[in-house]
């Protein structure tokens, strides 16, 4: 769908572009855009490859079971009926950490594990359960504490200051969990907490 959704706009463009006359700024946009999409890409990537590192090296060095006994009050109330020591809490436990540090990057992989362990451990079929609902709202609405990515973007943007920003991303991403998760919860209510 998005690849259609973009070859839709990219088309729209060179056609509005070909009917007003402006080839030759569409053109030249297209060429600085894609050198800039390039150097955003590599400044990005050595961001994703340092804290991916560091999300590996803490969980060989233990401190992937320090954060799962961490959240483990908060992650056992949310997701009744999965194994607090299980597979599936881990990685859950883990998402949630590389949200908190603002890497959505490495977040993804780590919530993609946790939706196919919680997939075995609940014997789920074709239909999400409510752990899984509830996973994908927090993991979506993320709870940020350092929002490393936006800073990083800020950065390559020429911001002298890219985490000034802190109180806003903490505040919006505080509203946006509670209210996602009371979402969840109602809705898992609603259709009969199965």
């Amino acid at each position: 769908m998005m690849t259609i959704l973009f070859c839709a706009m990219i088309l729209s463009g060179i056609f509005l572009g070909g009917l007003t006359g402006r080839m030759p700024q569409v053109s030249q946009a297209a060429i600085e855009q894609s050198g800039e999409a390039v150097t955003l890409t590599l400044s990005l990537l050595g961001n994703f490859c340092l804290w991916g590192g560091m999300m590996r090296i803490a969980e060989q060095a233990g401190l992937t079971r320090a954060a799962a006994s961490f959240f483990s009050p908060l992650t056992r109330r949310l997701f009744g009926g999965l194994n607090p020591k299980g597979t599936a809490m881990r990685a859950i436990t883990m998402n949630l950490t590389a949200n908190l540090l603002g890497l959505g990057g490495a977040a993804t992989p780590l919530g993609i594990t946790a939706m196919k362990e919680m997939k075995k451990e609940e014997r789920a079929s074709h239909t999400a359960t409510n752990n899984m609902a509830l996973f994908v709202v927090m993991n979506t609405a993320s709870l940020q504490l350092i929002p490393t990515t936006t800073a990083m973007l800020r950065s390559a943007a020429g911001s002298p200051h890219p985490l000034d920003i802190l109180p806003s991303v903490w505040l919006a991403s505080t509203v946006s969990v509670l209210c996602g998760i009371a979402a969840a919860r109602l809705l898992s209510f609603w259709r009969g907490g199965q």
